[in-house]
């Protein structure tokens, strides 16, 4: 067996931070799903794991797909093997991951959507969740701010919730730029002052729906394979969420 560099170990799980479950909108190695990591020489072998044997078949190969490419694009990585444990399309997958047989070649009629359709849903999602965390940091700091007229220069530099509103919108072709409001309508646009509150309050519901998810799927698990819990990176404690007082005459 040939000896292995141990930066050339961190290279490739650096890459595999940068794969993320598109529905919890995390990094896998966050969540304990790389089960293994192993280098033999400039070979990679990468075992994941997730929460249930029925974990949708089509988010399970986008994650072993995205896996297999961020470790093959690491310099001096020369081939790449990713296996799908314990789930029941698991050898469909790898067979399919194995041949470079893409998302609708392994799964054939099966694969209603296109990946980049099905990135493009969740990206959407990820970037709602993060508009609704950065409004909520600027509102503990300051609970009367006018929410429609928030702007991305408004927003704390160098925090982590500012951070990632940039990279959702810069995924998403959003605007970045210091004039552009922060709260913005699933189509682009700003909302009046009117429909602010709304708009928030939905937003709010998706950041929930997102965060609550990603607690049960590490429970899970955590119960499915004792021990996983140790691979998966602590995260922030929620903080209590600000009423939203809706103005009078606004109310849906």
């Amino acid at each position: 067996m040939t000896a292995v560099l141990p930066d050339l170990t961190a290279a490739v799980r650096a890459a595999l931070a940068t794969v993320v479950d598109p529905e919890l909108d995390e990094p896998i190695t966050d969540l304990g799903f790389v089960r293994s990591l192993t280098l033999d020489g400039a070979r990679v072998e990468v075992h994941l794991r997730l929460p249930t044997s029925f974990c949708a078949p089509n988010f399970a190969y986008l994650m072993a797909s995205d896996a297999h490419d961020a470790a093959a694009a690491v310099p001096g990585v020369e081939r790449v093997v990713v296996q799908l444990d314990d789930h029941h399309d698991s050898d469909l997958i790898n067979r399919g991951l194995a041949a470079g047989a893409g998302y609708r070649g392994t799964f054939g009629h099966e694969a209603e959507d296109s990946l980049d359709e099905l990135r493009a849903v969740f990206s959407r999602k990820a970037h709602t969740a993060a508009m609704e965390r950065a409004v909520t940091a600027v509102l503990r700091t300051d609970p009367a701010v006018d929410v429609a007229a928030l702007t991305v220069g408004d927003l704390p530099a160098g925090e982590r919730t500012t951070d990632a509103l940039l990279r959702r919108r810069a995924a998403l072709g959003l605007p970045v730029d210091d004039g552009a409001p922060v709260l913005l309508h699933p189509d682009g646009t700003r909302p009046s002052p009117a429909e602010a509150p709304v708009v928030l309050r939905r937003a709010r519901s998706v950041r929930i729906s997102v965060d609550g998810n990603a607690h049960f799927c590490r429970g899970l698990l955590r119960t499915r394979y004792p021990g996983s819990g140790a691979d998966q990176a602590p995260r922030p404690e929620d903080r209590p969420l600000i009423p939203l007082t809706v103005p009078e005459g606004t109310r849906p």
